[in-house]
């Protein structure tokens, strides 16, 4: 089976297996961009793994999210060209524009905002990425003027 299979395919295929877990909370995560308490009750039941074990594995890896993301994934680099670049200032300007911290979602559920390791475009520090697109070079005013136009709808 593919790496990209559905989750219910996923569960009915390697349910039995306790080894296939993470390949299953892989493929849950892919499918609903994260893993619901009701994803997990019907792993438990479907492997016979206790539910806190499975919390357990979802909280240690940063690959899965317990919280629906929003429309919007706001992705700051901290990199260390981004972070020389001024990085955690803009961060900090987007979560007080949107009140919410790194890990968190907007209480419309239109942005999620996280922090990225490195997003691998160092010379366009300091950088984000909205929805898989890199905005470069960024000043307060830039950050605040991409934040607005997807505010309004008009995305840049």
């Amino acid at each position: 089976m593919s790496d990209n299979m559905r989750f219910s395919e996923a569960l009915s295929a390697f349910g039995g297996d306790r080894k296939q877990l993470i390949r299953i909370l892989q493929s849950a995560q892919s499918e609903f961009s994260y893993i619901s308490e009701d994803t997990i009750r019907r792993i438990s039941e479907k492997m016979n793994i206790p539910v806190s074990e499975i919390y357990g594995v979802v909280t240690f890896y940063r690959q899965f999210s317990l919280n629906k993301p929003g429309r919007h994934i706001i992705k700051v680099c901290s990199g260390t060209a981004c972070h020389v670049g001024g990085s955690e200032k803009l961060s900090e300007l987007i979560g007080d524009m949107l009140s919410i911290s790194s890990g968190e979602t907007t209480e419309d559920g239109m942005f999620t905002l996280d922090e990225a390791a490195c997003l691998g475009c160092c010379s366009l520090a300091p950088v984000m990425m909205i929805d898989g697109k890199v905005y470069g070079r960024l000043t307060e005013k830039k950050v605040s003027d991409i934040i607005n136009s997807f505010r309004e709808g008009d995305s840049i």
